[in-house]
């Protein structure tokens, strides 16, 4: 084990952690916007929205989102579409994301009672003054524990954005392995990095679960 090494690259890792940090915060924010439009689509009242919405989940969640990045960015300019490797990355993976939150925030909306939306009816709130005011709030308690788990799948899912030479953590540790031959050192470097990023998201996790869990 060459601590020495370590030492003298670890500032660069720390700029890489960033960049990971960074990205996975806008990608999380692109897949929660996607996963709620996504899950008021299979939710919604017209058949050809809820296809929309179903087609969406299919597509994204059935294929590999590395493939998807690549479609993106090396086949994105052949349709008009001029993205850096970082804006392909954050939409990339944002996108892919939102398929999986799709289903994470529909199946907390329908885990609540029928009987609590005809409640709110029969008060004379509309449709979405329920959806609002009646089964967000109760659904929003269920949705914090499975959103947090598709949040770590999704730091650890920007690992493949060094495949279209997004300076993070993977690829920092891919580029000095070139330079020092030392791959062992270099990845645990980085799985380090990572996993100190994955335990305090989980902490918040967890902390924002017990705040919702108690109002």
């Amino acid at each position: 084990m060459d601590f020495e090494l370590i030492l003298k690259v670890y500032p660069f890792f720390l700029e890489a952690a960033w960049v990971t940090i960074v990205l996975s915060v806008l990608t999380a924010i692109i897949g929660l916007i996607c996963g709620t439009l996504g899950a008021f689509a299979r939710l919604s009242r017209f058949a050809i929205v809820r296809f929309l919405g179903a087609a969406y989940v299919s597509v994204f969640r059935g294929t590999p989102a590395l493939i998807q990045l690549f479609i993106l960015y090396f086949g994105g300019p052949q349709i008009g579409i001029q993205l850096d490797a970082f804006e392909a990355g954050v939409i990339g993976l944002g996108i892919n994301a939102g398929a999986y939150m799709t289903e994470t925030i529909r199946g907390a909306v329908i885990s609540i009672d029928k009987g609590q939306r005809e409640a709110a009816r029969t008060l004379g709130l509309s449709q979405w003054q329920a959806m609002y005011k009646v089964i967000l709030p109760q659904a929003a308690r269920l949705m914090v524990r499975p959103l947090g788990v598709n949040l770590n799948m999704l730091i650890k899912a920007t690992a493949l954005v060094a495949a279209i030479s997004v300076v993070e953590l993977t690829y920092t540790a891919q580029r000095y392995i070139g330079s020092t031959y030392k791959p062992f050192e270099m990845f645990l470097l980085a799985g380090i990095l990572y996993m100190i990023i994955i335990y305090v998201t989980g902490r918040g996790v967890a902390w924002l679960d017990r705040k919702v869990q108690i109002t």
